[in-house]
């Protein structure tokens, strides 16, 4: 075997063992709840002529996941009957994905042109389904990675993220062309069989770790309460909650409104198809691994602060492509552009929020770092997006999602030279896990 080929062969190697595999399955049904809520349900709303404050208020229905960590604790803790005997991880995918199926078909079966708040009800509980899916999804792949695992398992947890998402879209939009939106939704309802699949395949992971028992109300609120508490002993734990809720405010602002733009601009289903989600979805592949290649050779926090710089650049191209008008090409290089640094940033930052996790809480915790990095994005998007794109344009609100991204870049370098990226990290970075 020559040098080149066993290159090649070492750098393959981490992403077919069996815990990088099972991430990327997992994420592949962690991707397609959110699909149903978001651009999916944003082009089903605006075919069918849905005002655009009314369209952007659906964003509102995200605001579950970021309220997951009130009940995450429950899946860290709470024993299912009848199926708890697969194991704590195991039996909870398998639940949280029947809840999700059985909510994606509620979704199914509404119709937004004549009950929109129905429609919003439906969307919320998919949110919840979603959002308990993601605590148990999280968990799980956290735990069945080893610390030096942590940034190829994040990204194939994205390429399965990305995949399950853009799948679900697609097959969606294909679909609601042919046999109506119930169909679709119905038909996508099976993207969350891989993640309980992986459970009942893989089984409990590894480095699971029980919290302590609990035993009446006072250990009921230690449960609650302990993550929190773990995470905020540590050295600049403040600031790195600054970071997690600064950093992502412009990218969601932009993410959660292409649709509009597309719509207003003119373009079929097809063409969002092939460009939005075909080129996006090769894009992002690549980013993927551009990302994993970045955190092995650059280490996290170098990584971490490239993949915050081209995140916040990305939003730009958009602006762009408004200014110009209506291109396939400049569609397809906005989007790919977009999705690129997507790539890179998903890889490197999730990668660095899974490593902040303490293995005994890990299900709360990692359910509390997520839902804060988007939460400040999906709530303005909810509240003002539509206003804001309205008075100012598609330009200007574009550039304004540019500018937002800075003092997030800024504050992880700070963090990054006064030593606390280091200090903030948890037992999940490491191979002994916390007493």
């Amino acid at each position: 075997m020559t040098d080149i080929a066993k290159g090649w062969l070492d750098a393959v190697k981490p992403y077919v063992q069996k815990a990088p595999l099972g991430a990327f399955f997992l994420g592949i049904s962690s991707g397609f709840p959110y699909a149903m809520i978001g651009a999916t349900l944003t082009t089903r709303l605006a075919q069918d002529g849905i005002d655009k404050k009314a369209v952007t208020a659906f964003t509102l229905a995200f605001l579950v996941y970021n309220l997951k960590f009130l009940w995450a604790w429950v899946v860290d803790g709470v024993r299912l009957p009848v199926i708890g005997r697969l194991g704590q991880r195991v039996s909870w995918l398998i639940f949280a994905g029947l809840l999700v199926m059985a909510a994606v078909a509620n979704l199914a079966l509404v119709d937004p042109s004549t009950s929109l708040l129905q429609t919003a009800y439906a969307a919320i509980l998919v949110g919840v389904a979603g959002a308990t899916f993601d605590i148990v999804i999280d968990a799980y792949r956290i735990e069945s990675l080893k610390p030096e695992q942590l940034g190829v398992g994040s990204g194939m947890s994205q390429y399965g993220w990305r995949i399950g998402s853009v799948a679900a879209g697609a097959l969606a939009l294909v679909l609601a062309a042919r046999v109506g939106w119930h169909g679709a939704y119905l038909a996508c309802a099976v993207f969350a069989l891989p993640a309980m699949l992986t459970g009942l395949v893989l089984g409990e992971p590894e480095r699971h770790r029980e919290p302590t028992a609990r035993r009446g109300m006072g250990e009921v609120w230690q449960s609650i309460a302990g993550p929190l508490v773990e995470f905020f002993r540590r050295r600049g734990a403040w600031l790195v909650l600054l970071f997690i809720l600064l950093h992502k405010i412009g990218d969601t602002l932009a993410n959660l409104t292409f649709r509009l733009l597309f719509d207003d601009m003119g373009y079929t289903n097809d063409e969002i198809a092939i460009y939005d989600v075909g080129i996006g979805f090769w894009a992002y592949l690549i980013g993927i691994f551009v990302g994993g290649v970045l955190y092995a050779r650059m280490g996290m926090k170098r990584s971490v602060l490239v993949g915050l710089l081209l995140m916040g650049v990305s939003n730009f191209s958009f602006a762009m492509l408004a200014a110009l008008g209506k291109s396939n090409w400049g569609m397809a290089g906005a989007i790919g552009f977009e999705n690129f640094a997507s790539g890179i940033g998903g890889v490197t930052v999730v990668a660095y929020f899974s490593a902040l996790c303490d293995l005994r809480f890990t299900a709360a915790q990692y359910a509390l770092i997520s839902a804060a990095a988007s939460i400040v994005g999906r709530f303005l998007t909810g509240t003002t997006a539509g206003a804001m794109i309205e008075r100012f344009g598609y330009v200007d609100f574009y550039l304004l999602t540019t500018a937002l991204a800075v003092p997030g870049i800024v504050l992880f370098w700070l963090m990054m030279r006064a030593g606390l990226i280091d200090a903030s990290v948890g037992s999940a970075a490491s191979d002994q896990p916390a007493a």
